[in-house]
Parts: structure tokens; sequence; C-alpha cells
């Protein structure tokens, strides 16, 4: 092994090379270092993969700071002439208000008109021959709506233009008010001696009635008398002055005749029923 031959300098700190060699590399010597810098492969160490981390929704807290409040902004004060407007359009009934009373007014007049002519009518009494059960002034309400003639019922018939065996009747067109005794194929017969009255053998209890009939009259029909069909035999509660079915000028009554029977008394207000 060849000695060492290197004197460190003590002034300057140098170094000293070898005997023989200068203090720079050859251009052979650059060449190989060249070399060997390009053969060797400069490698890094792999860099571990990146991990993902979970993505973490961040709630922003409530704000604290109080918002100003919205003051309503005043309300207008109207004008003297934007009162008085007012005032007028509410004295002033709208016009179609109007129009919509006006309307329902002519639909009730109508709606009241169709129900007195076909459902039912107000007549007055005129008289004392139905009383003490109907006295003179009562109205009543009367109905002919699938009406068949019952005994018992207090009808409404018309004598205009009505014979009775080629007999005239009075003359008028006011209606008479009567109670049914009889309907058609009955037989009605009177005792004047009791003032009973017996349909087909049986006696009639009539508690309607003022007083019993007192006698016969001489234009009264036979009796017994069998009442024609599609008629009615009739009689006022006050036997001993109504003119009815006894006589001979009015008979048993066409039940085309009648108008209706009584429903209730509807004047006076106090005699209601």
């Amino acid at each position: 092994m060849p000695e060492n031959n290197y004197q460190p300098e003590s002034v300057s700190g140098r170094v000293s090379p070898p005997e023989g060699q200068t203090g720079r590399f050859s251009a052979q010597d650059m060449d190989e270092l060249r070399q060997l810098m390009s053969n060797t492969a400069l490698t890094r160490p792999a860099a571990a993969p990146l991990r993902r981390m979970p993505r973490r929704t961040v709630v922003a807290p409530p704000s604290r700071v109080a918002r100003p409040r919205r003051v309503p902004p005043p309300a207008p004060v109207p004008s003297a002439r934007a009162a008085s407007g007012e005032a007028a359009a509410k004295a002033v009934p709208d016009q179609s208000n109007l129009f919509d009373w006006a309307r329902a007014m002519v639909a009730a007049i109508i709606f009241v008109g169709l129900v007195f002519s076909f459902l039912a009518r107000v007549i007055g009494v005129s008289g004392p021959s139905m009383e003490p059960t109907l006295l003179d002034g009562q109205k009543l309400l009367i109905s002919n709506l699938f009406y068949t003639p019952q005994q018992g019922d207090v009808i409404i018939f018309s004598l205009k233009d009505f014979r009775v065996s080629g007999v005239s009747v009075p003359s008028g067109d006011e209606p008479l008010v009567k109670r049914i005794i009889a309907t058609e194929g009955q037989t009605v017969d009177i005792n004047f001696l009791t003032g009973d009255v017996t349909v087909d053998g049986k006696i009639l209890d009539e508690p309607y009635i003022l007083e019993p009939i007192d006698r016969q009259r001489p234009d009264d029909v036979g009796f017994p008398f069998v009442v024609p069909p599609g008629h009615v035999f009739v009689m006022g509660d006050n036997r001993n002055i109504s003119l009815d079915s006894r006589s001979r000028a009015i008979g048993a009554v066409d039940a085309r005749r009648i108008l209706g029977h009584v429903l209730l008394r509807v004047w006076p207000f106090g005699g209601i029923g």
C-alpha cells in the first residue's frame, strides 16, 4: 500500500494533492462521472396512497342577531271628500241587490199564485148555516189536491150553472160550505119526530150540530133518499136554517162541483184549527 504523502498546511488549511496529481479533475474523470450518474437510477420511495376522509356537514349555528321589527306604515287618514263618498255609497243600495230582491219577490208571488190555484185557496164563510162549527166571517184554507169525498168532511162546492133533476138552483157564483152526510150509493133517512139522521140504517152521532131537525119542509126531497153515483148528500150543521141537499133546489151535489175540503180555519187567529 503506498504511503500517504499528504501534509496538512497549517496556515491556509488546504490539503495538498498527492505528488504527480493536480488539484483539478481530468476530462476522463469527468466522462466517467457523467456515465456513472446516468447509469445510476435515482429512485424515490413510493408514496403512501392518500386516504379520503369522510365529508362532514357543518351546520352553521343559528344567528343570534335579532332581526329588526317591521313597523307597519301608518294608515292613511281619509280625506273629507273620500269619507263623504263612502257614506253616500252606503246610503244608496247596490243595483244588483235591488235586482235580486225584485226577482225574489216575483218568484214568491208566482209560487204563492200556483199554490193557491192548484194546491190550496182561502175561502170566507158567509152566513150562519154552519154554526156552531164555522162562524160568519171566518177564513178557511181548502184544498182539492188528490181529494176523494168522505163522509163527515166539510166541503166547499159551487152552484154555478148547476141543475138537479131539471130544477134550477139559486143564481150566483158564491160557493157554499156544507158537511157531507153520505156518499154515492148510500141511503139517507131522517126521522122528523126525533131529528135523527140515519145512513144505511145507522143513526149518526152528530155532536157538531147546533140542534136537531125539528120539521120537514115542503120542498124537501122524499126520504129515504139514495145518493146517485158521482154525488154526495150534504147538510149544514145549523140544520133548521140551512139550505142543503134536503131541498129539491139543490139535492145531491155533483162531486165535480166540489172546490175542495176544509183543511183549517186561518182567520181569526184565535180560532185557528
